[in-house]
């Protein structure tokens, strides 16, 4: 996963691509927190951008489910 992906990329995935990229995060969240409890993560930061970018992923989902049309700004 890219490092911050914008809503606005995952907005132009399909429902099984954006779930597909969801498994993908929780998967990498999975191994940094198994490199940070070894002591072997390097980057820090990570962890708080691929949570965000899974939090980004499941307020889109609900959006989808809910039928809310968001504005992007030009």
């Amino acid at each position: 996963m890219a490092a911050g992906t914008k809503a606005t990329e995952l907005r132009q995935l399909g429902d099984e691509e954006l779930v597909g990229k969801l498994r993908e995060a929780k998967e990498e969240l999975f191994n940094l927190r198994f490199q940070a409890a070894t002591g072997q993560l390097e980057n820090n930061s990570r962890l708080k951008v691929v949570r965000k970018d899974i939090a980004r992923i499941y307020t889109l989902m609900r959006e989808r489910e809910l039928g809310i049309e968001t504005v992007e700004s030009a």
